[in-house]
């Protein structure tokens, strides 16, 4: 699937994550690297997505995409792009399983929008800091992309 083919409309971007936790904070990173680089809202919810609800309800976007780590059993730092109805039929293992699932269910009951999951897979969710630089490799191919969708719109 094509991220820049799915970002349509006005687009909430949510970083999620926690930051001291190696990988895992791999959302949050992106979404500070991004935020007032892209056309888009971007919210940097770290742990605590539900925090933010009712901030990306008013935005009312058109596309949300989420950005988190997730062991899909991938190579580390490797990037895979689901639906949110994905997560339906899938069993994935989210460092934050149960408060993704939630928030995707509380946005489709308040929004009529496209949910997509941008994911990667880690290589650690230790504690520490620093991305493994896998991931690292993973995040700036991630960042090319939202510098790819800039371009195409200008």
């Amino acid at each position: 699937m094509d991220l820049n083919s799915r970002l349509k409309g006005k687009v909430v971007v949510v970083g999620i994550g926690n930051t001291m936790r190696s990988d895992d904070g791999v959302g949050p990173i992106l979404a500070e690297r991004i935020k007032d680089k892209v056309p888009f809202s971007v919210f940097n919810v770290g742990q605590t997505p539900e925090n933010y609800l009712e901030k990306i309800i008013r935005e009312e976007p058109d596309t949300i995409l989420l950005v988190d780590a997730l062991d899909f059993g991938g190579k580390p730092g490797e990037i895979r792009i689901f639906d949110g109805k994905d997560l339906e039929t899938t069993n994935l293992f989210f460092t934050h399983n149960s408060s993704i699932t939630l928030l995707i269910n509380y946005l489709k009951s308040n929004l009529s929008t496209d949910i997509i999951i941008l994911i990667i897979q880690p290589k650690t969710i230790d504690f520490g800091e620093q991305l493994s630089p896998e991931v690292t490799k993973g995040l700036e191919r991630t960042e090319k992309l939202f510098y790819g969708k800039v371009k195409n719109k200008g």
